[in-house]
């Protein structure tokens, strides 16, 4: 944590800022790594999700949408302390427990833990949706941006613009191949 004196204006004191580091996708290989060692059920979701895909943009946190189970929640305070978080009882707790929404500022960097995203239906769900990048288990894009609508917040709704157009360019870039009817049906009986 750095603190510094903003330049204040003129009659007015200067005031102490808590500047916090920005995300850098080092911090998210940094829980993927510990969460992968603890075996914890999770995604990136939210803005850093979409900065692991190449969204130009910058956050200030790493965002995890964790399966909501007890156990699940104890593997993830392991990994959180692995990595340098002070989880308090309360926060392990609420942790635990599955708390709709987590915000952790206790650690080398800030994390949110988001166990009910607003405008996904489940975990389990957007866990089939998923994408697995370079060892980064990622929200799909378009669960990242169903999430942003519903909050209605209006910093999430100024991105959606930005992000659509990141989502239909990263699809046209990563689509499936085309496969002809023969292919499928080929692959249905087993047949080379």
């Amino acid at each position: 944590m750095v603190r510094r004196s903003p330049a204040g204006l003129p009659g007015l004191p200067a005031r102490q800022a808590v500047i916090r580091p920005q995300f850098e996708p080092e911090q998210a290989r940094a829980i993927a790594r510990a969460f992968e060692a603890e075996q914890v059920d999770y995604l990136f979701i939210g803005k850093s999700a979409a900065v692991l895909l190449g969204f130009p943009a910058m956050t200030q946190d790493v965002d995890v949408f964790p399966a909501r189970t007890a156990g699940n929640g104890a593997r993830l305070v392991r990994a959180l302390r692995t990595v340098g978080f002070d989880v308090t009882q309360d926060l392990e707790q609420a942790i635990v427990q599955g708390k709709d929404f987590v915000q952790i500022k206790t650690g080398p960097f800030d994390v949110d833990l988001v166990f009910a995203p607003d405008g996904i239906a489940s975990f389990a769900e957007a866990k089939a949706r998923s994408l697995n990048i370079e060892g980064f288990r990622v929200a799909n894009l378009r669960d990242i941006i169903a999430s942003k609508r519903a909050s209605g917040r209006e910093k999430d709704l100024l991105d959606l613009p930005l992000l659509e157009r990141f989502r239909e360019e990263y699809e046209r870039l990563h689509a499936p191949p085309l496969r002809s009817a023969a292919d499928i049906a080929r692959q249905r009986t087993g047949k080379p």
